[in-house]
C-alpha cells in the first residue's frame, strides 16, 4: 500500500514530449505525478483531491506573469492531461487574500476571469488555498489513512504523536475562500510545517518540485498508516462467503426487489438505479461488527463523498429477498422518510431555498453479503461502491484508534446541497436511456455489437451474452468500462436463466432484453433432417422463448416490489409531511416535505416502464427463402411468440416488439455467401446487397438504430419494424 510509483525514465518521457519550454516541462512532470497519485485509490478517489504547480509564462503582451496550473473541474487525477490543469494568473489570486469575505459565485467568476485560456475548465474550488501556499508544487489528497486520522475525536494528539510539529492542523471549514484564508494563516504561523491535516477532510503537502512533493506525500501517508496498524486488532472475524448455489438463488430476487422498492420513491419517468455489488471478505467482516448501526449514522469519511453516497447507508437484511413484510420496501421507505425529514429540517435552517434531491440511498449495507453502490448509471454505481469500500476501512481504522467522528449534520447538508459540489456531477441533459440495463444475446456478432454501441451511445448499461468467449472479450473491450457479459450456449438447459441471473448480479436487474442470437441453418424442407430442424428451433425459437421467460421473471420482481412499495411510500410520506409541521417556524419545511411526499407517492407508476423485450426476427418469418426452412420456420414461430407475449404482458406495462431485417453483413450472411448469391443472380456483391427499393445496402448499424427507436417508443408494443431498404414481398401490411 502507498507504493512509490515514480520512475525517472517515465518522467523523462513526459518531459521530452512537452517540448523545449521550461514551463511546459514542469507542467508535464506535474501531470505525471498527478497521474501517479490518481492511480492509487487509497490516495484519492474518483475526482477527489487536487494538485497544482506555480510557474511563469509570457502573456499575449510578452510580459512574464506568475501562473498557477491546477486541476480543473471535471478532470480526474488518474488520467489527467495538461489541458486538465488550466493556468490562472497568480496576481489576481493573491489580491483576493486581502478581502474579508468572498462569495462562491464571485470566487468562481474571478478565477475564470484570470484564466490564461478562456475555454479552459473551471479551476478547482480549492484554487485559492493552493495559490496562497508558497511552495511551487502542492498536493491535496483524501488518502484512506489520513481520513481515518482526520476523523479521530482527538486528531491533534494523534497528529502530534505521529509527526511532532511537521504537520499543522486546520479546523473543518467548507472548501473555498474561508478555508483558504484559515489554512494559509495556520501555515504562516507554522513556517516549518511540511503539510496540513484538514480535520474531517484530508491532507495537504508540498515541495519544490513534483517528485519531492509526491515522495513527501507518500512518506506522510505511510507514517499515518503505520500508526493505525499498531492500533488495529490482530483478530479478523472472517465471515465465510455464501455458497455459490445460495448466492445464485438469492441475488435474482434480492437485487430486483431492492431496485423496484427504490423505484417507488423516484420521480415519474426516472430509471431505476443501477447496482454494483461488492461481496468481498472485507465487506462481510466489517458488516459482521456489532456496531454497524451506530457507524451507519455517523456520516461520510470526507465531505465530498456525500454527493455520491448520501450521508448514511441503508442497512438491509437478507430477508429482503422475501417479498412482503420482510422485503425491501419497509427498509427503503424508512430510509426515504428519514432523508425527507433531514431535508425538511435542514432546509428550514437555511431559509427554505434548496430543492430536494432524490431521497434514494447511494449505498446499501447487506450483512452476510457485502455492500452495494447505487447510481444513475453503471459508472456512478461503481464510484459509490468504491467510496463505500474505502469508507468501511476508514471507519474500522478510526474505531480501532479512538473513534470515527466525521462532520455533523449541518455541515453535511451544506456540502450535499452546495452548488459547487453538485457541479461535479454535471448538469447537462442525460442521455435518453441512462440507467437502463440492456441484455443482448449474440452480443459479440455484427448486429449484436452494433446494437450494443447504439445503446451505449444512448446511455444504457450493456450486458452481452455470446457463445464465443474470445469474441465476447473483444466486444466488451470495444465497449469500454462499466459493461458486462457472459459466454454461454443459450440453447443448453438452464443457460438462459443463468445468463439473466449474471446480468442481475452485475447491475441489479434488467430493463430491456434484446433477443438477437440466431443461426441460418439451411436445407430443403422435404428432405430436412430432424436434427437440423431441431437445432434451428433450439437457437431461433426455444432459446429466445427461454430468455424471454427469464427476463419477464425479473421484470415482474422489479415491478411487484415497486408497485407494492408505492402504498408504503404514500403512507410514510404523508406521515412525514405531518410530523415536520411541529411549529410555525417550520412552515417552509412542512411545505417542502409535503411536496416531496407528493412526488414520492407518484414515483413508481411512471418509472422506467415495466420492461421491454425486443426480438431480432427476420424477413424469413413472412417471406421464406428456398432452402431456409430450418431458419424461417422457427423465426415465424418467434414472430408469433412476440405477439403472444405482447398480448399477455401489455397490462403489466411490459412492451414486446421486434425487427425484421434482411441482407445484413453478419455471421448469418458472410462474405462467401454474399459472393455466391450475387454470382447466382449474375450481379456483383454490391448490387446484390443493395437489392431493395432504396437501392442501398442495409448495415448492422441501421438495425441497431431501429432497436433503439423501438426501445424509446413508450406507447408501442406488438410491433415488428422492417429494416430491409424496402421489400414488398416481406412487407407485413
Amino acid at each position: 500500500m502507498y507504493d512509490n510509483r515514480w520512475d525517472d525514465a517515465d518522467a523523462a518521457v513526459w518531459v521530452q514530449a512537452a517540448g523545449p519550454d521550461a514551463a511546459d516541462q514542469a507542467l508535464a512532470l506535474r501531470v505525471y505525478s498527478s497521474r501517479l497519485i490518481g492511480s492509487d485509490p487509497d490516495l484519492v478517489m474518483h475526482g477527489g483531491g487536487n494538485t497544482s504547480l506555480k510557474t511563469t509564462r509570457r502573456d499575449v503582451f510578452g510580459q512574464t506573469v506568475g501562473v498557477l496550473h491546477i486541476k480543473g473541474s471535471g478532470w480526474d487525477l488518474g488520467d489527467i492531461q495538461a489541458q486538465g490543469m488550466p493556468g490562472v494568473r497568480m496576481d489576481v489570486l493573491h489580491r483576493l487574500r486581502a478581502l474579508d469575505a468572498l462569495s462562491d459565485e464571485d470566487m468562481v467568476n474571478v478565477q475564470r476571469s484570470a484564466l490564461l485560456d478562456s475555454a479552459a475548465p473551471n479551476p478547482s474550488v480549492e484554487t485559492l488555498l493552493h495559490a496562497w501556499l508558497p511552495a511551487p508544487v502542492v498536493d491535496h489528497t483524501h488518502a484512506t489513512a489520513f481520513l481515518a486520522l482526520a476523523n479521530l475525536p482527538d486528531v491533534a494528539a494523534a497528529t502530534a504523536e505521529i509527526f511532532g510539529d511537521r504537520l499543522a492542523l486546520v479546523p473543518y471549514l467548507m472548501p473555498g475562500f474561508a478555508l483558504a484564508k484559515a489554512a494559509c494563516a495556520i501555515r504562516d504561523a507554522h513556517p516549518r510545517a511540511e503539510g496540513l491535516v484538514l480535520i474531517n477532510h484530508g491532507h495537504f503537502t508540498w515541495g519544490d518540485d513534483a517528485k519531492s512533493s509526491y515522495l513527501r506525500l507518500l512518506d506522510h501517508t505511510r507514517a499515518v498508516d503505520d500508526w493505525l496498524a499498531r492500533h488495529r486488532s490482530g483478530t479478523v472475524h472472517a465471515v465465510p462467503a455464501m455458497p455459490q448455489t445460495e448466492l445464485d438463488t438469492l441475488l435474482p430476487t434480492l437485487l430486483p426487489t431492492l431496485r423496484g422498492a427504490i423505484g417507488a420513491h423516484l420521480p415519474p419517468g426516472a430509471a431505476l438505479p443501477l447496482f454494483d455489488l461488492r461481496a468481498t471478505a472485507a465487506a462481510r467482516a466489517f458488516l459482521a461488527r456489532d456496531d454497524i448501526a451506530l457507524l451507519a449514522e455517523r456520516g461520510v469519511a470526507t465531505p465530498d463523498h456525500v454527493i455520491r453516497t448520501k450521508a448514511h447507508p441503508l442497512i438491509l437484511s437478507l430477508d429482503a429477498a422475501t417479498p412482503g413484510v420482510g422485503g425491501a420496501a419497509p427498509a427503503v421507505a424508512g430510509f426515504v422518510a428519514r432523508y425527507t425529514d433531514y431535508f425538511a429540517r435542514q432546509n428550514a435552517r437555511v431559509g427554505g431555498i434548496k430543492t430536494a434531491l432524490a431521497p434514494a440511498p447511494g449505498l446499501v449495507w447487506v450483512p452476510g453479503l457485502g455492500l452495494i453502490g447505487l447510481g444513475t448509471d453503471a459508472a456512478a454505481a461503481r464510484i459509490a461502491a468504491d467510496i463505500g469500500e474505502q469508507t468501511i476501512r476508514v471507519m474500522a481504522d478510526g474505531q480501532a484508534a479512538g473513534g470515527f467522528h466525521p462532520i455533523a449534520e449541518d455541515d453535511t447538508f451544506d456540502c450535499e446541497y452546495w452548488s459547487l459540489e453538485q457541479a461535479k456531477l454535471g448538469k447537462g441533459t442525460p442521455p435518453p436511456l441512462r440507467g437502463r440495463i440492456v441484455l443482448i444475446t449474440g452480443g459479440a456478432g455484427a448486429i449484436g455489437l452494433a446494437t450494443a454501441r447504439a445503446f451505449r451511445a444512448a446511455g444504457a448499461a450493456l450486458f452481452l451474452v455470446d457463445l464465443d468467449p474470445a469474441a465476447l472479450d473483444a466486444a466488451l473491450a470495444a465497449l469500454g468500462r462499466d459493461h458486462g457479459g457472459i459466454a454461454c450456449d443459450i440453447t443448453r438447459p438452464g443457460a438462459p436463466d443463468a445468463a439473466v441471473a449474471a446480468c442481475v448480479a452485475r447491475f441489479g436487474g434488467l430493463d430491456i432484453l434484446i433477443s438477437n442470437a440466431g443461426a441460418a441453418l439451411q436445407g430443403e424442407v422435404a428432405t430436412l433432417p430432424d436434427a437440423t430442424l431441431q437445432a434451428g428451433f433450439a437457437l431461433n425459437f426455444f432459446a429466445p422463448h427461454a430468455m424471454a421467460q427469464a427476463a419477464v421473471a425479473v421484470f415482474r420482481t422489479q415491478n411487484a416490489a415497486r408497485n407494492g412499495a408505492e402504498t408504503t411510500a404514500r403512507t410514510t410520506a404523508r406521515t412525514t409531511a405531518q410530523s415536520t409541521a411541529r411549529n410555525t417556524a417550520e412552515t417552509t419545511a412542512r411545505n417542502t416535505a409535503q411536496t416531496t411526499a407528493q412526488t414520492t407517492a407518484r414515483g413508481g407508476a411512471g418509472a422506467a416502464n415495466g420492461g421491454q423485450i425486443l426480438f431480432n426476427v427476420s424477413k424469413q418469418a413472412v417471406n421464406p427463402g428456398r432452402g431456409m426452412a430450418a431458419y424461417g420456420l422457427p423465426k415465424a414461430a418467434t414472430m408469433f411468440l412476440l405477439r403472444q407475449l405482447a398480448l399477455e404482458l401489455g397490462a403489466e406495462g411490459i412492451r414486446v416488439n421486434g425487427i425484421n431485417a434482411d441482407r445484413i453483413r453478419s455471421g448469418l450472411l458472410t462474405g462467401p455467401m454474399i459472393a455466391a448469391r450475387a454470382a447466382a443472380r449474375a450481379v456483383d456483391a454490391a448490387t446484390y446487397m443493395a437489392g431493395n427499393l432504396l437501392q442501398a445496402e442495409v448495415e448492422a448499424r441501421h438495425v441497431a438504430d431501429a432497436f433503439v427507436m423501438l426501445a424509446r417508443s413508450e406507447r408501442t408494443t406488438a410491433h415488428v419494424m422492417t429494416v430491409d431498404g424496402g421489400n414488398i414481398e416481406a412487407a407485413l401490411r
